[in-house]
């Protein structure tokens, strides 16, 4: 399994109505190299079964998204997340950790 299909699979774990971020996901991937996460993410063939959409920042801003980051938040918010100035509110309360 390279890279991109190990981000994936960990990125399917994000429950709906939850975020995490690029850097947990590094976490669990026993790597720093969120950069990489981020890229692989924006190569996932298998949206929405792999929810890229759930990963944000570790500040709680939404990030980028490969079909924009306006889809990115309709998305988000059709699970029940509220994002309000490109922000996750409560971020800390929907934050999903491995």
């Amino acid at each position: 399994m390279n890279f991109n299909e190990k981000v994936w699979q960990v990125c399917r774990k994000i429950p709906k109505g939850k975020v995490s971020t690029y850097k947990e996901i590094a976490k669990r991937l026993k790597t720093k190299a969120y950069r990489a996460v981020g890229n692989a993410l924006n190569k996932n063939p298998y949206s929405p079964i792999v929810p890229c959409h759930r990963v944000v920042k570790s500040d709680g801003t939404v990030g980028g998204f490969a079909k924009g980051t306006r889809t990115k938040i309709r998305m988000l918010e059709k699970e029940g997340v509220r994002v309000r100035k490109n922000r996750i509110m409560g971020f800390k309360n929907l934050m999903f950790k491995f």
